[in-house]
C-alpha cells in the first residue's frame, strides 16, 4: 500500500485577518494566522505588498508554524497588505489580502482657545477639533477640571462623530472651562486638548427662537447586513427643543430601536435589509420645528477592510 489515496491538496483552514496595531506598542509582536490542511503537509510562504518575503535575510519576520510573527514593527516598512501561500506536491493556495495598519493618536497643539462669549438663552457650539490619528475616537469634556465628564442631558450633548460640546441653551451655571478629552481604543492611548473657556456676556438675555439643528446625520448611510446603526441629531434652541424619531414611509421604528438619554442618538442593532429607508429627526419647541433626514441603504455582504466596533 503506496498511501498514494492520501494525497490531497492544501486547503486552508485558517486565513490572515486585517490587524490595526497600537504604534505605542511597536516593541512587541504582531502574528498574521494562517494554516491549512494537506497531505503531504504543506509549508507557507508569504508575501507583502505582492512581493515574497525572504526568511533567510529578514531579521524580524518568522514563521511560527504558517502563521507570520513581525517582531518590533515599523509602520512604514511593515504596513500594506499580507498574503499566506501553502504548498505541497499537488500544488499551491494563495490567501485572502489581509490589511495591516497601525492606530496612533497625537498630542493636541498646546495653544491656548480663545473665549467662546455667549448670552443666556442662547446656543452654543464648542469645537474639539481632535489632532491627527489613525483609528475610530470617543469624545467626552471635563467641565472645571471636574473628572465627571459633562453628563448629556435635553440641554448638553457630546457627538461621537465630531466631537464637539452642543449646549441648546446656556445657563449661568455654564460658564466656565471645558476640555474635550480624545480616545483612540486600538491605538490604547487618550489625550486631552487645552481648555475653552465659555464666559458670559452681560448686554442682555437672548429670547425664545426656534431650533436649529447643528447635529445632522449624512444624506446617504450604508450599513452592512446585522452592523449597529446610530444617527445623531441635536439642536439648539430656546426653550430647549425636543427631539423625535420617525420613518419617512409610514412604517413604525423598529422594536428593537434604542435611545441614547436625550434622544439625541438613535441606535438601530442588528440592521437588515427591512430597516432600510428614509429616517427623519424632528427637534421642536413652543417657537418652531427644524427637521433632518437621510437615507439608510442595506447591503448584505461586508466589502472590504471593516472595523470590529465594540
Amino acid at each position: 500500500f503506496s498511501g498514494a489515496g492520501l494525497l490531497s491538496h492544501p486547503v486552508f483552514t485558517q486565513e490572515p485577518q486585517d490587524v490595526i496595531f497600537p504604534l505605542d506598542l511597536s516593541k512587541s509582536e504582531i502574528i498574521l494566522n494562517c494554516a491549512a490542511s494537506g497531505y503531504p503537509s504543506p509549508h507557507y510562504r508569504w508575501k507583502q505588498n505582492g512581493t515574497d518575503i525572504d526568511f533567510t535575510m529578514s531579521y524580524h519576520h518568522r514563521l511560527d508554524g504558517g502563521s507570520l510573527a513581525i517582531s518590533s514593527p515599523h509602520t512604514d516598512q511593515d504596513i500594506g497588505m499580507y498574503q499566506c501561500l501553502a504548498t505541497n506536491t499537488l500544488g499551491t493556495i494563495l490567501s485572502r489580502k489581509a490589511k495591516l495598519q497601525f492606530a496612533y493618536i497625537e498630542d493636541f497643539e498646546t495653544k491656548t482657545r480663545s473665549a467662546v462669549s455667549v448670552r443666556e438663552g442662547q446656543g452654543v457650539v464648542l469645537l474639539c477639533g481632535p489632532p491627527p490619528h489613525f483609528g475610530d475616537l470617543s469624545y467626552a469634556w471635563t467641565f472645571n477640571d471636574n473628572p465627571l465628564y459633562v453628563q448629556e442631558d435635553n440641554r448638553r450633548f457630546v457627538s461621537q462623530e465630531t466631537g464637539n460640546l452642543y449646549i441648546a441653551k446656556v445657563e449661568p451655571s455654564d460658564v466656565g472651562n471645558y476640555t474635550c478629552f480624545v480616545t483612540n481604543k486600538e491605538a490604547q492611548r487618550s489625550v486631552q486638548g487645552p481648555p475653552t473657556p465659555l464666559v458670559q456676556r452681560t448686554d442682555g438675555v437672548m429670547g425664545e427662537y426656534e431650533p436649529k439643528i447643528e447635529v445632522r446625520f449624512p444624506e446617504t448611510i450604508q450599513a452592512a447586513k446585522d452592523s449597529s446603526v446610530k444617527l445623531e441629531c441635536f439642536a439648539l434652541g430656546n426653550p430647549v427643543p425636543d427631539i423625535s424619531w420617525r420613518r419617512l414611509d409610514g412604517n413604525p421604528l423598529p422594536g428593537k430601536v434604542k435611545y441614547s438619554k436625550s434622544q439625541a442618538i438613535l441606535e438601530i442593532p442588528n440592521f437588515q435589509q427591512e430597516d432600510e429607508g428614509f429616517y427623519e429627526c424632528i427637534a421642536g419647541n413652543l417657537r418652531g420645528r427644524n427637521l433632518a433626514k437621510g437615507q439608510l441603504i442595506f447591503y448584505g455582504k461586508l466589502i472590504g477592510f471593516q472595523k470590529v466596533h465594540e
